[in-house]
């Protein structure tokens, strides 16, 4: 069993004791931990109003159950949209005009896991002083519950269809186009949310024939539900067999994006980013920005639209504040996740989906020849367990001091940019773990790039 808590949220596996996975008591607690920080910021009178909503896993219904009465009994009044997206969720608190929400999703964790993802009166994720605070209401059960008459009432909303037409009024977004090439398109939305929202979007957008594969919003995930290559073998084997234009693939939560091409090659989620970033920039100048582990092939793309680039520390929340300090027009991360400002500020499949299409249409191209239009980079990503004795901070301020005399970052562990690749090394806060994230234009050149980092680990470790 195991129970996570972060700044981003709290989360963890469903069953066993109390603190050791996430329990109904720690769902209790939590959720009321973040409605006390939400009461004590809030300048405003009157009933606190949150947006609750959910991805379709198995736990979902027992642990949306007890939030939504925890911020009931807080007092709190909820606009509770069932089974909705992370963005869905994002969009509505700015709809609803509300105190923030709640999305009770893992993200891309496997079924037995959970999770309650926090926003703010924005639709965004706290930050790290925020974050601190809700963990610390919740460590010393600083919270107070309403009194029979102040109870909370809940309401009901879908809000599928005003995501959707959302991304539909994106000024970039090209449905004309869309609509003339007749694309046929192949979504995995392995059996969760996806599944609802992404045909209904694809068919609004005009598209010729939607392929579902794993729709069924069950919670039973089909496969990993992380949109990674090693997990989307049958799905390829599937679009390969099927004719298809281009396939979709999203996690549970619908904000990261995954794509295969026509012929069943992946076009790699690193990638989705980049060739969004691509169609924006010839409509719209401006800056872009992704975390310290995506790949550079965005910056290559930025700078040759005439724009800057700039890396931040990882995190969705870090890619935001840092898109917001450099007016950035585009970004997000290597995971598949886009952030579009003009639509908002979180990861979001379905704009992401809206612009690669109208990338897609307005280029004639199929979608593995666009893929070949952008610089071709591998990243290998590896890792290298410590004893807990070893002073890990050090080891990193040597590879610093080592590597000096090259483009050093280090707002989040250390990243070493060479000529032509970069190597990014992140300390674990939980265990003795040094991350190894190597870029360079080969697989086998990254590989090797991080084995002679990792082999100078061992060195400064005396292992």
């Amino acid at each position: 069993m195991a129970l996570i808590k972060s700044i981003s949220g709290i989360r963890g596996t469903i069953g066993g004791l109390a603190g050791e996975g996430l329990s109904p008591l720690d769902l209790v607690k939590f959720t009321a931990a973040y409605l006390t920080w939400v009461k004590e910021g809030r300048v405003a009178t009157g009933k606190l109003r949150i947006v609750v909503g959910r991805d379709s896993r198995i736990s979902g219904e027992m642990v949306n159950s007890l939030v939504t009465g925890t911020l009931m009994g807080m007092g709190a009044d909820v606009v509770n949209l069932g089974l909705a997206s992370t963005p869905t969720t994002e969009l509505a608190v700015v709809a609803e005009k509300a105190d923030g929400g709640i999305i009770l999703t893992a993200s891309h964790n496997p079924k037995q896991w959970n999770a309650l993802k926090l926003l703010n009166e924005k639709g965004e994720f706290l930050n790290d002083a925020e974050g601190k605070t809700v963990l610390q209401i919740a460590a010393d059960e600083r919270f107070v519950f309403a009194q029979v008459d102040d109870l909370g009432h809940e309401s009901f909303n879908d809000y599928t269809d005003y995501h959707i037409r959302h991304v539909l009024g994106l000024a970039l977004v090209n449905v004309e186009a869309i609509k003339k090439r007749n694309f046929r398109v192949a979504v995995d939305a392995v059996n969760s949310v996806g599944g609802i929202i992404v045909p209904r979007l694809l068919k609004a957008l005009g598209v010729a024939e939607v392929v579902e594969i794993n729709c069924t919003a069950d919670g039973y995930f089909a496969h990993n539900p992380e949109p990674v290559p090693e997990n989307l073998r049958e799905t390829s084997a599937i679009v390969t067999q099927s004719n298809v234009d281009v396939c979709f693939v999203v996690d549970p939560d619908v904000d990261r994006l995954a794509i295969i091409n026509e012929d069943g090659t992946m076009f790699n989620e690193e990638y989705t980013l980049v060739a969004v970033a691509d169609y924006v920039l010839k409509h719209t100048s401006g800056n872009t920005v992704s975390n310290l582990s995506s790949s550079r092939a965005l910056r290559d793309i930025t700078e040759l639209h005439g724009g800057s680039y700039t890396a931040s520390a990882v995190g969705e929340v870090n890619v935001t504040n840092t898109m917001k300090a450099t007016n950035a027009v585009i970004g997000g991360e290597g995971n598949g996740g886009v952030i579009y400002p003009a639509s908002h500020y979180g990861r979001d499949s379905m704009v992401g989906i809206g612009l690669f299409l109208s990338q897609l249409a307005t280029t004639g191209l199929k979608c593995s020849g666009l893929r070949a239009t952008y610089p071709d980079y591998t990243i290998s990503k590896n890792k290298i367990e410590l004893t807990p004795e070893i002073d890990v901070d050090n080891i990193l301020l040597r590879i610093k001091q080592k590597y000096s005399h090259e483009k050093v970052n280090d707002i989040d562990g250390v990243k070493i940019d060479f000529d032509k690749e970069w190597v990014h090394l992140r300390k674990s806060n939980t265990e003795p773990i040094i991350r190894i994230y190597s870029e360079s234009r080969t697989a086998e050149r990254a590989n090797s790039l991080a084995q002679e980092i990792i082999a100078q680990i061992r060195r400064i470790a005396g292992i």
